[in-house]
């Protein structure tokens, strides 16, 4: 059965964060629902809709930005009573706007997550967990990575408390008052949970998890262990999960899974009879959907999916039809209720653009006056930085409140900026003089009208670390600009594992000295990605990390004191040697570095490296025999003369030139990166090999890896 849902814009509030959209319990069987939303001005709105228009319920003045809104009540009654987080406080209201509770947590740092039970508030903050019942602190749990969201099993059901953390670090922690009962990994940082079906599902236990990555899955977190049931690769690239709802909206009597991305996509997916989710919707919005739920709020009988967006738009898909039906012969008429919505639009825009007139006006005589002060208009700035696995690339998302005019990205370390389909800014690039002035990267992308939301693909290279800038320039008077910094670690490309292959040959690097365990911590915050910027509880700490390229491993272990680091990649251990080395003496503090270097981890780096280098010189191959089997196909009018391989390889001409265009930066790196283990091998010696450099590069263009294996041992 195919799903179709219209598009209707229903009100624009200020910009939402995360999970600040509900729909209040419906009145009567096919009754509409009124929507409740929070935003960063702070105000409260509920409003429903009436022949076509929407109608305010109630409206809270402004305040502190509110980062979360949810329904609570008595057990087992209608959840109707609405709750906000603002900073460190939680209030509530009634569904007609009464306020009945000011809760001052005394939390010391801004509320990021919340869940609602009964009586039983669940808060956490950047790093810090409470559970309050009727206001009085229970229970308490700090945290070693940050947490993205809180949640608890429905109590009626599971018959106790039990409270799960979405952290930073890849890990669902599942407490038992103050205390962890145990973790479960999962693909991808958590940052959104739900109930499976709203309640936990057939066993109470059933938790959906969404990923920063864009990962999907469903786990039953049991008393003693947790069940993977199922998972959804993000095959398509698209963006991190925000937001999560259950209901049937296909009309089956099986609640639908909605999902809302932070690329804009709102998906919808059925379950099959084996109980394994399938797409049957999906539908892209210009900006990213901070919150989704599925009811009923424009017309009765007709059910819709209700979604809020990072600029503040409320807006429903719904089944209800735009066209009505007409007969044979007859042409499609425009259901009456639209007409005149579309009416009531025309004559609002109109007065709409004679009050920009008037303001405009103001605003000039106002800032010739001599006694203007000048005055910056202010806008908000969703950005996200993360490094991708699948192919070893950061991505950089800009969502800005109004229209983007341009963004001018400057960077001090070379990166490369990479094509993407998504994006449909117009790039251009300026000459940078790096020795005088430590610009390695100007480009400027200037965005098409309307465009809200902007994302860019970056690679780097380990080794070569400093700040990349992102001047932000909106569509708005006077002109107007914000920067936002990202910083380029020595190890970007590494990323957080919970698990590393032990029977590796691995390298030690050692370092002793009078340096106490948070000085050292700060120094792996600086070296690495994805490491929490508060030092751990406990005197010891161990880190294991992946790299996204080549699949070599890092374990970091630290006390106060003494650090140790083993990687079964020289290049790795010299890059830290160099950056650990160079900050201690910044800080005047005398290091004691020793390391063992095992030599079978060189031939193990570039078997590692070998598939990669391989893949990429066949592909050269291929590309350049396109033209010619092209040539032959049309001589020859069939390709049947041609043997298999030949075949294939026109098949899929135009997927090989598209991975070609990539492949000098790509065959450049694993170049650079064979000629840095080369070095660093001999570096650890005391030799210099730079001399040697370009006979490597003659055995790199005349590929053979057993030969280079042999070059790398008679050096």
């Amino acid at each position: 059965m195919d799903l179709n849902l219209n598009r209707t814009d229903y009100l624009q509030v200020g910009v939402t964060s995360q999970k600040t959209m509900k729909l209040l319990p419906a009145s009567g069987n096919r009754a509409t629902q009124k929507v409740v939303v929070g935003d960063h001005d702070g105000v409260v709105m509920c409003f429903g809709m009436k022949k076509g228009e929407a109608v305010t319920v109630f409206k809270t003045l402004p305040g502190q930005k509110i980062a979360r809104l949810e329904l609570g009540g008595v057990l087992n009654t209608p959840q109707e009573k609405i709750f906000i987080a603002a900073g460190s406080e939680i209030r509530g209201f009634t569904k007609r706007g009464k306020q009945f509770l000011s809760f001052e947590t005394n939390l010391t740092e801004s509320i990021k997550a919340m869940h609602i039970s009964g009586s039983d508030l669940f808060l956490s903050a950047s790093y810090i967990y409470n559970h309050y019942c009727d206001c009085k602190d229970q229970h308490y749990y700090l945290s070693g990575d940050k947490i993205n969201d809180v949640i608890c099993f429905p109590v009626e059901r599971v018959l106790r408390d039990i409270p799960v953390l979405a952290c930073q670090d890849r890990v669902l922690r599942v407490l038992q008052g103050s205390d962890v009962m145990y973790e479960t990994e999962v693909p991808g940082p958590p940052t959104v949970l739900a109930l499976h079906n709203g309640n936990g599902g057939d066993s109470g236990e059933d938790l959906l998890f969404g990923t920063s990555d864009g990962k999907l899955g469903l786990v039953q977190i049991t008393t003693s262990k947790p069940i993977h049931k199922w998972e959804i690769r993000n095959e398509k690239k698209r963006g991190g999960i925000l937001c999560i709802d259950s209901f049937d909206i296909v009309g089956d009597g099986v609640k639908d899974l909605l999902v809302g991305r932070d690329d804009g996509m709102v998906e919808v997916y059925s379950f099959d009879n084996t109980n394994e989710p399938v797409l049957r919707f999906d539908q892209t919005l210009s900006e990213s959907v901070t919150s989704i739920q599925g009811g009923c709020v424009g017309k009765a009988g007709y059910d819709e999916i209700v979604v809020s967006t990072y600029s503040g738009w409320v807006t429903g898909l719904t089944t209800e039809p735009i066209y009505k039906e007409s007969g044979p012969g007859e042409e499609l008429k425009i259901n009456p209720e639209i007409q005149n919505k579309i009416s009531s639009l025309r004559s609002e825009l109109e007065h709409l653009q004679y009050k920009v007139l008037q303001e405009r006006e103001k605003y000039q005589q106002s800032s010739q006056s001599s006694k203007a002060k000048s005055a910056v208009p202010s806008f908000s700035i969703n950005d996200k930085f993360t490094l991708n696995k699948d192919d070893a690339s950061y991505s950089l998302i800009l969502e800005v409140q109004t229209a983007i005019d341009n963004v001018l990205i400057q960077s001090d370390v070379p990166i490369d900026l990479l094509d993407m389909d998504k994006n449909s800014a117009v790039v251009s690039f300026s000459s940078c003089d790096s020795e005088s002035n430590d610009n390695f990267l100007l480009a400027t992308y200037r965005c098409q009208a309307n465009t809200t939301r902007l994302e860019l693909k970056i690679r780097s290279i380990e080794g070569q670390y400093g700040t990349l800038q992102a001047y932000v320039t909106p569509r708005i008077q006077p002109k107007t600009c914000q920067v936002r910094q990202y910083l380029i670690k020595p190890l970007s490309l590494h990323q957080r594992t919970h698990f590393i292959d032990h029977d590796r040959p691995m390298n030690t690097l050692t370092l002793t000295g009078q340096f106490s365990f948070a000085e050292l911590h700060s120094w792996v915050v600086f070296c690495l990605p994805e490491v929490p910027e508060k030092p751990p509880a406990g005197e010891c700490v161990t880190f294991y990390f992946q790299n996204t390229f080549l699949d070599t491993q890092l374990e970091s272990t630290y006390r106060k004191g003494e650090g140790v680091f083993k990687s079964d990649n020289i290049s790795t251990i010299s890059i830290l040697r160099d950056v650990l080395s160079k900050e201690a003496t910044k800080r005047k503090i005398n290091l004691n570095i020793s390391y063992e270097i095992n030599e079978v981890s060189v031939r193990h780096t570039l078997k590692l490296i070998h598939p990669k280098l391989e893949y990429q010189l066949l592909l050269a191959k291929k590309v350049q025999l396109i033209d010619a089997l092209k040539e032959l196909q049309v001589h020859e009018g069939s390709t049947d003369f041609l043997i298999p391989e030949y075949r294939c390889i026109l098949e899929e001409a135009d997927h090989l030139q598209e991975e070609y265009k990539k492949q000098p930066a790509h065959l450049e790196r694993l170049y650079g990166m064979i000629t840095d283990l080369f070095i660093d091998k001999f570096k650890f010696k005391g030799t210099n090999v730079k001399t040697k450099v370009p006979l490597l590069l003659e055995i790199l263009d005349s590929y053979d890896q057993n030969a280079l294996i042999a070059f790398f041992d008679a050096a």
